[in-house]
């Protein structure tokens, strides 16, 4: 059976008719044959069209489709290149409705183009897709290439593996060999992923790739211009932190309404808008935002985004198979030490994100983040730990990830409390033996499936016959390639150094630490590389080098190559060199491994060979490969390389010379100095160090600066500090600190400043104060000047003396007994402190009294500490007044509730010593209180306050758990419990006799206590919450024996309101608003919702402008649009939306303006009595639906103008009962929401009444004259004014013509005189002056004149002086 080619043509019969339409299914085309459909009748379509499909070779590949139409279409397959042959099996499920193209054991030459054809006798349906087939030979390529570079993921020089022109075979250029995802991602990807995706897919032609890259991106463009106006901003796909993946991009569509489709691997996923579904788009303007929740290995793959058919955006998903095999482990660390989080990996990885309270982490001062040399074991360390540094850590590998807290404490030595401990060099945490244990363990688990995958890919290659001719003298395992680091061509190879040339890739800069060379010939295997342009012959060619002379072959290659090529990798490193940093002067070691033993290698710094020497030594160990230099030197700093047997791994040692100093005067330094007041002190010290070392001065932490009495010397190798006129103050700790780009050191000392001590503090504790001696202490100078104390000078004088008695120097004991007192005397003391550098300012005591009775004051009230059937114990506290002599005893005492007699406990002759006591006179159930008195040698002072009433019975059983724990109510602040007392069980549990509520942060481990006193009641708020925090709360009841078992809630709690439905609270709101053109429009909405809602604004159901902005805050949403335009018309709908439900409001705002007039009116009589008036529109007629007109009318009897027409929407209107011989005018009014434009009135309209001539006399007028001479009407005043005020002056004068003013002061013109101010308003004439003086005393006159006559007014200014002022002020006063 054969089929036709999907190129053919596929006419019509003769007479039909080939309509085109376009179906609802995008892709599908549909051809009619009738003009008219009849009735029931259809034409094919697909409901499911086949969808494009890539699949490995040897899989099951087939097609789809559902197809409808009326009768029941014909189907038929076709492809593009070839024919549907018994390869193919075509079946038809007639309960689903499914037609299906088989393809069982797909194989390389069945990928194409497929049509799927429909037809019937009123139309055919067409729809194409597209079969990928990934070989197997170039899967298993690629699963070799990863199984080697998995361990080392080394970037590969994309440059090396290009292709001359001359080179490539056309056969290459055929499209199908390469995988179409290959172009979908490329279409998508940034340039400098370009070389990536290449390597990736194996294409090494890149000028053919970048052609046909230019001709795809055209064709797709072409085809986007159909649907897209802007593509740009492509995201590719990427994990995000909340454990979703997401990829996005901004487009601007031509039809909003176009159709998008999400496919995955070439099959359609359905997506919704809501956040929490599995496949998910948000859309903000014109961002689009894909994402994928719930991540699992089965969504890894390449999602493609369409647009009507046409694909616009791919992304190739990739997700790590990886797990960790140990993980992260809690550690507790003490301030400033470093904590350590380690975690193992199933396969290696170079890196990981590290994540700490939900932050990334990033290497910096605060955080070192290392990876082992195998990539298996991954570490966190944690810097200089503080209390706030608390919290939870997480590893993210993939989808993967692990976590554990961080505990630090506080420094527990009482000796640093108060002070800045100074940074720890321990470690926290870490378990580096075991975690290394089983990285190896891992590691040779790697090591043996590669292995394994190795040979049987090797058994395959051996079973099938050699595809690629290789010459004799150039084997397929020895490509020529030149290295990169290293410009010149590669010379012969030495002896025992290198025994045979082998390939060397390019290393990309700054790698260097690993084997990398075992991976990137693996890569070879696979690609073909030339470094230079090459001939069109197949002989091999050699060319001179420049340099050196020797000799280089290349080659050129013919052929097909086999991409799954395996050789055995020989040697290769097992440990390549890391970076060294070394200080100048000490040993340094670069060490590497080798595979085996037998084989030597060549040591080489900055391209130059290394001879051994006695500094510099090259030792061989078995495979062990060290370069040992003795005395590191700067000129040792470089890159240095090790090759061996064609393979090579390169490192960098850097000599740092931080800064350094000698043992002796380092040591010499850190003695102490001491001095006394006023004298000067020195410190010095030498260093060693790469310049520029920046050198600083401290004393006590603080930095020294040159000043009066700080003098700093610097040099590149010395620095000194001179202290002139030291004082006290001074004392402390000296340090110099260095610090140049390598380091920093410091060197401490002290500084000890000798001075006479302070003066002694009190104040004085009063031991014995009896008729035969005062004994008291005082405590000890603060300062004793750097001296101990040696003797105390005292001095004695009596209350009522002026005379002081020396009593003499005592021992260094602030302590002193005087017998030589008399009764009743008061007494005071002068106490000086004596050391080796003097004697300090006296300090004087307050007067003792010898010998008078002083009763203590009362104790503080006792204190029950245990209650049993046969003892009471009890403690307390001396009391604060002594009386001024010591506490010899207590005596205790006792009563019953309801009586009124106190009796004492203790034997009267046995007063009580100790400040407890336990009483045992007492009798089971009854209730006591107690109180206490205090005695000195005076006696017993006054008693305490009694304690409460306390019963004779043994201890209470702590209470149970409280009962029926809940949430009463909750807000974003608050949180309000409820609970039901535990019950009570004999000799179990008794009663509660309060309760304590105790609330735990979810993000912490300690519980806090909400109420430091116990309440009585079963309820209680918790206050001070933050907002949308999780919190675990519980209850612990308690009574007199003890607090009973805490009672939590059975789940955390969020600070948040009951959940309330959303809900506007606004009675009346606003459906219509009518806003002014240029002015700002306003919706204010009042809503209630719990929790916090989200709140959208849509404008005829699309996003908003940037126009227009939108605020929030609790409970209400404000829209605002500044400056409103015409085109900011519109439905404005506010979504308003929680976890409970939604609420909606639309409101209309219609942004108008005032009206512009209509055109001109006309008027035309087609009727008799009738009057068309008809008008041009107003230019806002177009742009506003609810503007229209109102027609006014006056005819000449009336005079009046009265509205005749209103609300008319149309261009004319014919006004009735026009009687003939009156004239008419109308006015046309434009009429909106915003009222009334201005009127266009028309001509007069009138009808001639033919009437009898009417003649009228009138007789002749004479005319007036009022013309008249100038008058004044109104004269000026006299006028007496304070000097410095301000003076006004007018009068009123009349005439015709009006008459012209002139003033004068003494005869003097002032009419241009800027000192006054002049004005004549409707012939009232003013004068004022601002600020009089003596100047303007006079007389001032006012001249009006015309051509009739002249007139004139005169007055009299007077100016008073100051003392006038002073004396009216006065009397005023008065």
């Amino acid at each position: 059976m054969k089929f036709p080619k999907s190129k053919d043509e596929e006419p019509t019969a003769p007479g039909q008719v080939a309509i085109r339409k376009r179906s609802s299914v995008p892709g599908v085309m549909i051809t009619q044959f009738v003009e008219e459909l009849p009735a029931g009748k259809s034409h094919p379509d697909f409901t499911r069209k086949p969808i494009a499909l890539t699949i490995q070779e040897g899989k099951f590949a087939f097609f789809k489709a559902i197809i409808t139409g009326d009768p029941k279409p014909t189907v038929r397959w076709t492809r593009n290149n070839g024919d549907i042959s018994e390869k193919y099996i075509i079946t038809y499920d007639p309960i689903m409705g499914e037609h299906q193209l088989q393809m069982p054991n797909v194989a390389v030459d069945q990928a194409d183009t497929y049509k799927c054809f429909a037809e019937n006798e009123y139309g055919r349906a067409v729809v194409t897709a597209t079969l990928n087939v990934i070989e197997v030979g170039f899967k298993k390529g690629k699963a070799l290439q990863e199984s080697r570079t998995a361990q080392r993921e080394q970037p590969l020089d994309f440059k090396s593996t290009l292709k001359t022109r001359a080179d490539r075979s056309k056969e290459e250029r055929k499209d199908g060999e390469v995988d179409e995802r290959f172009w979908e991602l490329l279409l998508s990807a940034d340039k400098k992923d370009y070389e990536k995706i290449c390597a990736e897919y194996g294409v090494t032609d890149f000028r053919w790739m970048l052609k046909k890259l230019n001709e795809k991106k055209r064709e797709i463009e072409e085809q986007q211009a159909q649907y897209i106006e802007y593509l740009g901003n492509l995201r590719h796909i990427e994990i995000k932190n909340t454990g979703s993946a997401q990829f996005e991009f901004e487009m601007d569509l031509k039809d909003p309404n176009a159709k998008i489709y999400l496919y995955k691997d070439g099959v359609m996923v359905p997506f919704s808008t809501e956040a929490d579904e599995k496949h998910s788009l948000r859309q903000t303007g014109r961002r689009f935002v894909f994402s994928v929740n719930g991540l699992s290995p089965d969504d890894a793959g390449l999602y493609q985004v369409d647009i009507e058919g046409v694909n616009v955006f791919s992304t190739d998903f990739k997700i790590p198979m990886v797990d960790f095999l140990v993980k992260m482990q809690e550690v507790k660390a003490v301030e400033r030490e470093d904590a350590v989080f380690e975690c193992v990996l199933s396969v290696p990885m170079p890196k990981i994100t590290w994540m700490g309270k939900s932050v990334p982490l990033v290497q910096g001062e605060k955080y070192d983040i290392t990876v082992s040399e195998d990539m298996l074991i991954h570490r966190l360390v944690v810097k200089d730990c503080m209390k706030v540094d608390s919290g939870i850590y997480a590893a993210v590998v993939g989808i993967k990830s692990c976590n554990a807290w961080l505990i630090v404490e506080a420094d527990s030595d009482p000796n640093k409390r108060g002070k800045k401990a100074a940074r720890k060099t321990t470690q926290a945490g870490g378990s580096s033996a075991d975690v290394a244990k089983i990285a190896a363990e891992q590691q040779a688990k790697l090591q043996k499936a590669r292995e394994e995958r190795m040979e049987i890919i090797k058994q395959q290659q051996a079973e099938e016959p050699e595809q690629v001719p290789v010459t004799e003298a150039e084997p397929l395992a020895e490509p020529s390639a030149e290295p990169p680091v290293e410009p010149k061509p590669k010379v012969k190879a030495r002896p025992k150094a290198q025994p045979k040339p082998k390939p060397k890739p390019k290393v990309a800069e700054g790698v260097g630490h690993e084997a990398e060379q075992e991976q990137e010939e693996d890569q070879e295997e696979e690609e073909v590389e030339e470094m230079v342009a090459e001939p069109d012959d197949n002989s091999e060619q050699t060319e001179p080098t420049s340099e050196e002379g020797v000799e280089r072959k290349k080659r050129v290659r013919t052929g097909p190559l086999v991409p799954d090529t395996v050789i055995d990798p020989g040697v290769h490193f097992t440990s390549g060199l890391q970076d060294v940093r070394a200080i100048m002067g000490q040993p340094v070691e670069m060490v590497c491994k080798l595979s085996r033993a037998d084989c030597d290698g060549v040591w080489y710094k900055d391209g130059k060979e290394i001879i051994s020497t006695d500094d510099l030594k090259i030792v061989k160990e078995g495979t062990v490969h060290k370069l040992v230099i003795s005395n590191s030197k700067e000129e040792d700093n470089g890159k240095y390389r090790f090759e061996a047997d064609g393979r090579k791994s390169e490192a960098m040692l850097i000599v740092e010379d931080p800064p350094r100093m000698n043992p002796d005067d380092l040591a010499k330094f850190s003695e102490p100095v001491i001095i006394k007041v006023g004298q000067n002190a020195s410190f010095n010290l030498s260093f060693v160090g790469q310049e520029p070392i920046k050198v600083q001065w401290y004393s006590e932490g603080e930095e020294l600066l040159n000043d009066t009495n700080i003098k700093i010397e610097k040099s590149s190798s010395h620095s000194s500090l001179r202290l002139t006129k030291c004082q006290r103050k001074n004392t402390g700790e000296i340090k110099l600190k260095l610090k140049n780009e390598f380091g920093t050191i410091e060197a401490l000392s002290q500084l000890i400043v000798l001075d006479k001590p302070t003066n002694p503090l009190g104040p004085v504790d009063v031991i014995e104060a009896s008729s035969s001696c005062v004994e008291f202490k005082w405590r000890p100078p603060k300062d004793d000047g750097g001296s101990p104390v040696i003797h105390y000078n005292l001095e004695r004088q009596q209350l009522g003396r002026n005379t002081w008695k020396k009593i003499g120097n005592i021992p260094g004991e602030a302590h002193y007994k005087d017998t030589d007192v008399d009764h009743g005397r008061k007494y005071c003391y002068r106490i000086r402190a004596i050391t080796a550098e003097g004697t300090s300012d006296p300090f004087e005591t307050d007067d003792i009294q010898a010998g008078t009775k002083a009763y203590p004051g009362p104790p503080s009230t006792p204190k029950v500490v245990s209650a049993f059937k046969d003892c009471i114990n009890l403690t307390w506290t001396p009391p604060t007044n002594t009386g001024g002599t010591n506490i010899v005893g207590y005596i205790l005492e006792k009563r019953k509730r309801g009586s009124n007699l106190w009796s004492q406990v203790n034997p009267p002759e046995e007063p009580i010593k100790a400040k407890q006591y336990g009483v045992k006179d007492v009798v089971e159930g009854i209730e006591y209180e107690f109180r206490v008195s205090a005695i000195n040698f005076s006696g017993a002072g006054e008693p305490s306050s009694p304690t409460e009433f306390v019963t004779a019975r043994d201890p209470k059983k702590p209470p149970g758990k409280v009962i029926d724990l809940k949430v009463s109510d909750s807000s974003y602040s608050s949180l309000s419990l409820s609970w039901t007392k535990p019950k009570e069980e004999q000799g179990v549990q008794d009663e509660a006799k309060g309760y304590f509520v105790e609330l735990r942060p979810a993000e912490n481990t300690e519980w806090t206590r909400c109420n430091s006193n116990a309440i009585i009641t079963t309820s209680f708020t918790i206050l001070g919450l933050r907002s949308m925090a999780m919190y675990w709360v519980r209850v612990v009841a308690t009574n007199e024996g003890g607090d009973g078992e805490p009672q939590d809630l059975d789940n955390y709690i969020i600070a948040m309101p009951p959940p309330v439905r959303p809900n506007f609270t606004d009675r009346k709101m606003k459906s219509f608003l009518v806003v002014r053109a240029g002015n700002s429009a306003r919706v204010t909405i009042n809503f209630e919702a719990s929790p916090m809602p989200t709140i959208i604004w849509l404008k005829d159901g699309m996003p908003l402008t940037k126009r227009v902005t939108v605020s929030n805050t609790d409970g209400t949403s404000q829209l605002l649009i500044a400056s409103a335009e015409r085109s900011d018309t519109g439905i404005y709908t506010i979504i308003v939306k929680n976890m409970v439900g939604q609420e909606t409001f639309s409101t209309e705002i219609r942004v108008t303006d005032d009206p512009k007039p209509p055109g001109p009116v006309e008027l035309e009589e087609n009727v008799p009595g009738t009057l068309t008036v008809s008008w041009m529109p107003s230019p806002d007629e177009k742009r506003d639906d609810r503007l229209h007109y109102m027609v006014a009318k006056r005819d000449s009897v009336k005079q009046t103008w009265q509205t005749v027409a209103d609300r008319l929407f149309n261009n004319n209107f014919t006004a009735v009962n026009i009687i003939p011989g009156r004239q008419y005018n109308f006015r046309v009014y434009t009429k909106n929401d915003m009222g009334l434009s201005e009127p266009s009135e028309s001509l007069t309209w009138g009808v001639t009444k033919k009437k009898e001539k009417f003649t009228l006399n009138i007789p002749e007028t004479k005319t007036c004259n009022f013309d008249s001479a100038p008058t004044f009407t109104v004269p000026l005043k006299t006028h007496t004014s304070p000097e410095k005020y301000e003076c006004y002056m007018s009068c009123a004068v009349r005439g015709n013509p009006n008459p012209r003013i002139t003033w004068y002061r003494n005869n003097v013109s002032l009419n241009t005189n800027s000192n006054y101010y002049i004005s004549n308003t409707c012939g009232v004439c003013s004068l004022l002056i601002l600020r009089v003086g003596p100047k303007d005393n006079g007389e001032y006159k006012v001249v009006a004149e015309n051509s009739l006559g002249r007139t004139e007014c005169s007055t009299q200014l007077t100016i008073r002086g100051g003392h006038e002022v002073g004396a009216l002020r006065e009397l005023i006063d008065q």
